[in-house]
């Protein structure tokens, strides 16, 4: 693949990169930042790519892994970060479902932000976690119930 190729192919997953990042981070500029870092190394690291047909999901598994850094360091050193930005447009009401998604265990996080807001098929949500399909439903499935739970016992 060359760099006009991949110029191409990531400008058409810019929106869902985001999207999957700010669910991840919670945040407008840790998300851009997240993104920005992972096409970086995604840029840097694109002659380790075997299989061209795969790129959407090597470049969302390195977002995966940026995401992960980046809420490793703004924990350490800014809890409160995680919060809404002042004046950014957000959906108070959606906020816990946020707080919900963020208290899974890391691997069922994984599959809904990635299915759920990453807009990933199954298939595609298995080949970036490196799993198999049928591991992805059952994730699926119990991170799901789990947030009916926990949403069910904030509305009573």
């Amino acid at each position: 693949m060359d760099q006009q190729e991949f110029i191409r192919r990531t400008e058409s997953q810019k929106a869902r990169l985001y999207r999957a990042a700010f669910a991840y981070l919670g945040g407008e500029a840790a998300a851009l930042e997240a993104v920005d870092e992972a096409v970086y190394q995604a840029l840097r690291h694109l002659r380790q790519l075997r299989q061209p047909e795969y790129f959407e999901t090597w470049l969302t598994r390195i977002l995966i892994n940026e995401c992960g850094r980046e809420l490793r360091r703004l924990k350490r050193l800014h809890p409160a970060e995680f919060l809404p930005e002042a004046g950014e447009d957000f959906n108070y009401d959606a906020l816990p479902l946020r707080e919900a998604v963020a208290r899974l265990p890391r691997e069922l996080r994984q599959v809904i932000v990635l299915r759920y807001f990453g807009d990933l098929t199954l298939a595609e949500t298995a080949r970036t976690l490196d799993i198999p399909q049928g591991t992805v439903a059952t994730r699926q499935r119990r991170a799901l119930a789990l947030l009916r739970l926990e949403l069910k016992e904030e509305d009573v």
